[in-house]
Order: structure tokens, then C-alpha cells, then sequence
């Protein structure tokens, strides 16, 4: 009866010993779970740190650029209205006193070579006016690409159309309209520098929560993978990328070349 008494209480020690270490087992591993959950979340956050620090770091820069950029086009265009612009308006008025001192017969060569200095002087001011921020933000979006596209087609560079869709008085007003106007600039010059196109459609399509714009030409086309890396598609991109706005560019050899910018209202700058 005592060893029959003496296993039962060993046994029941050696159920409690187990149950015990089963227990320090299982805290331990639960805290080893929780230290690892921990440390996990912690190392998480440190990249997710780190990646917010970068991409803040990479809009700061581009701001920057973009800043630097907007003030050289402006200085660029003050120094052609300022300067050659008054240069090309005195020329003008000269030629205008001389023709009434010329003889009649080289006075019809004498006339273009001063419409040709008129015209000069009309094509520096618009150009003057494109490269100014401060003239596209209180002339507007609209007009400002409006006022592209007439001068595309007064320099017959190539034909330019303009379609407006939508309310425009939807799109609100903010320095987000000189960065899509850049957009729409960039893609333009790089139309009349590589694309070989006789047409260019603008199309502005006002809708309740975004602005869509397309620019479709019907030049040589080009290889998306090759030209990935080009400052021209790299500047677009970013920009775009500034202000929230989605961007896709598709083109194809022999078939022309397209540009989407979807610009959403919600997202734009006060």
C-alpha cells in the first residue's frame, strides 16, 4: 500500500513536472513568436522609413529641378521680350520710315523683308509669353494651349488641332496647369524634332473628378524600350508623377505616337 501510494504521488509529481515545462515551453516559444513579431514590425517600419524618406527625397529633387527649369524658361523669356523683342520693334519702326524713302522699284522686296521682320517680332513675343509660368497661370491652361497651337500652324510647322471636351470651368486653378502645359510643350517639340508629322491632335477632355488629355501625331513613330531612358520622356514622367497624374506614352514604327495624361482634380495643388 505505501509503494502503491509512493508511485501515485511520483506519477502525479512527473504529470505536474511535465505539465510545467510544457508550460515554460510554451511561454518561452510565445515569447520568442512575440520578439520576432516585434523586431519584424520594427524592421518594417525602418524601410518603410526609409522608402518615404526616399520618394520624399526624389519629389524634393524634382521640385527642385522643376523650380530651376521654370526659372530659366522665364528668364529666357523676359530676355526675348525685353531685349530682342525691343530689338526687332525698333528694326520694324525704321523699316517703317525708310519705306516711304525707297524707290518704287524695290519696294515690294523691301515690304516682305518687313512683314518678315513683323512676323519675327509677333512669333518672339508668343514664344516669350509660352516660356513665362507667370503668364500661363493668369492666361490659363485652355488658352495657353490654345495660343500653342495657333502658333504651330502660323509657323507651318505642322497642322495643329485643338479639341475641347467637357466643362472647363471644372479644372481648378493652380500651378498644376504650367506643369501639364509643359507636358503638352514637351511632347509637341519632340514631335516637330523627331516624328516627321504632318498633323498633331490636342484633345482636353473636362470630366467630373479628372482632366484627360490627349496629343495623337501621325509621324514615324518610335520604340518605347529604346527611348525609355530619353530626357524628353524622363521629364514628362516626372512631372506628371508631381502633380498625381497617371502618364502613358504609346508609339509604334511607321504609325504615330500618342500621349494620355490623366490629371485628377482631387489630387491637385491649392
Amino acid at each position: 500500500m505505501v509503494q502503491s501510494g509512493e508511485r501515485l504521488v511520483s506519477t502525479a509529481a512527473e504529470r505536474y513536472l511535465l505539465v510545467y515545462m510544457i508550460g515554460v515551453l510554451l511561454i518561452v516559444c510565445s515569447l520568442i513568436i512575440i520578439i520576432f513579431i516585434v523586431f519584424q514590425k520594427r524592421k518594417n517600419k525602418l524601410l518603410l522609413d526609409k522608402i518615404k524618406q526616399q520618394q520624399a527625397f526624389e519629389e524634393e529633387l524634382s521640385n527642385t529641378q522643376i523650380e530651376i527649369q521654370e526659372q530659366t524658361l522665364k528668364n529666357i523669356g523676359q530676355e526675348l521680350h525685353d531685349n530682342i523683342g525691343q530689338l526687332l520693334s525698333v528694326a520694324n519702326m525704321q523699316l517703317s520710315i525708310m519705306s516711304m524713302q525707297i524707290n518704287q522699284d524695290i519696294k515690294d522686296q523691301f515690304t516682305e523683308t518687313k512683314n518678315v521682320v513683323k512676323d519675327s517680332l509677333s512669333e518672339v513675343r508668343a514664344l516669350s509669353k509660352s516660356l513665362n509660368s507667370d503668364v500661363i497661370v493668369n492666361r490659363g491652361f485652355q488658352q495657353s494651349v490654345q495660343n500653342e497651337v495657333d502658333r504651330l500652324n502660323k509657323l507651318n510647322l505642322l497642322k495643329t488641332e485643338l479639341q475641347v471636351l467637357g466643362d472647363k470651368t471644372l479644372f481648378p486653378k493652380n500651378k498644376d496647369s504650367i506643369i501639364l502645359f509643359r507636358i503638352i510643350q514637351e511632347f509637341i517639340s519632340n514631335t516637330i524634332k523627331y516624328a516627321k508629322a504632318g498633323t498633331l491632335t490636342l484633345v482636353l477632355n473636362y470630366n467630373e473628378d479628372s482632366l484627360l488629355i490627349k496629343a495623337v501625331d501621325d509621324g514615324v513613330g518610335f520604340d518605347i524600350k529604346a527611348a525609355e531612358l530619353g530626357s524628353g520622356l524622363i521629364n514628362m514622367k516626372n512631372r506628371a508623377n508631381l502633380i498625381n497624374a497617371t502618364f502613358q506614352i504609346d508609339s509604334e514604327i511607321n504609325k504615330g505616337t500618342k500621349l494620355t495624361v490623366n490629371y485628377p482634380y482631387k489630387n491637385s495643388s491649392i
